[in-house]
């Protein structure tokens, strides 16, 4: 058996050489595993805007009430008020005019994918295809790029996430669920949960209900009162990461 015996300068450049190594391969690891880096990256979904502001935003998620929106629109208008609507994909194919009325009347547009599954059941590829095929649809109706998504059911598994992140977009939660949908909301249960719950910045979540069309106007006139003005999502979430 043979010893080798080095001097304090070889063992010096021999670490040298070693770490330089193992930079090397630590940087070649990370470039043959980058697509694994990338898709596992955490963006954390928007609940809230921007809490220096005294503003709140109004959504609606739109798949269906196609029947309430010319009211939901007509209030808007009367007030004065931009509100950002979650459009499907299939809805807007179905009510092209309407999805032009919505955004020549000045409301922004987010997407809430295309055939409103649930979105943690579904893996990248086909959560990116619904945001892709809702995106092509509104941007053939009306020129606008869709830049916000809301997960239909509210679904936002880190996955779910993920997938809209790396198509540009950023997933919109709710501050306030009026819980609208559900058939033993009234109007009255939409306008406390609002009133109760209203901070700055935060998001309302409402859909094209009979219920909705009637608490909107006294949600809108309380709020004034209370010195709330009304932003866009886009708006609201400027400048949060």
């Amino acid at each position: 058996m043979y010893m080798l015996f080095l001097s304090q300068k070889q063992l010096s450049r021999l670490a040298i050489v070693l770490f330089l190594a193992l930079v090397a391969g630590v940087g070649l690891y990370g470039v043959l595993k980058g697509e694994e880096t990338v898709t596992t990256m955490q963006v954390a979904p928007i609940y809230r805007g921007q809490q220096q502001f005294q503003a709140v935003a109004l959504t609606f998620n739109v798949d269906w009430g196609e029947e309430y929106l010319p009211g939901i629109l007509d209030i808007l208008s009367r007030n004065q008020i931009k509100a950002t609507f979650f459009l499907t994909g299939r809805w807007a194919n179905k009510h092209p005019e309407l999805t032009r009325r919505i955004f020549h009347e000045g409301h922004e547009i987010g997407n809430h994918g295309y055939s409103h599954p649930h979105a943690n059941k579904l893996g990248k590829g086909a959560n990116q295809e619904e945001i892709n095929r809702t995106e092509r649809v509104i941007l053939t109706l009306t020129g606008h790029q869709t830049r916000l998504y809301a997960p239909p059911y509210g679904e936002n598994s880190p996955h779910v996430v993920n997938a809209a992140w790396e198509l540009g977009y950023r997933t919109i939660m709710w501050t306030i669920d009026t819980v609208d949908w559900q058939p033993k909301t009234s109007a009255e249960d939409i306008k406390r949960r609002v009133l109760e719950k209203v901070q700055n910045g935060a998001i309302v979540l409402m859909h094209p209900k009979e219920t909705t069309v009637l608490a909107l106007p006294e949600i809108i006139k309380e709020m004034g009162q209370k010195g709330y003005e009304f932003m866009t999502v886009s708006e609201i979430v400027a400048g949060i990461d």
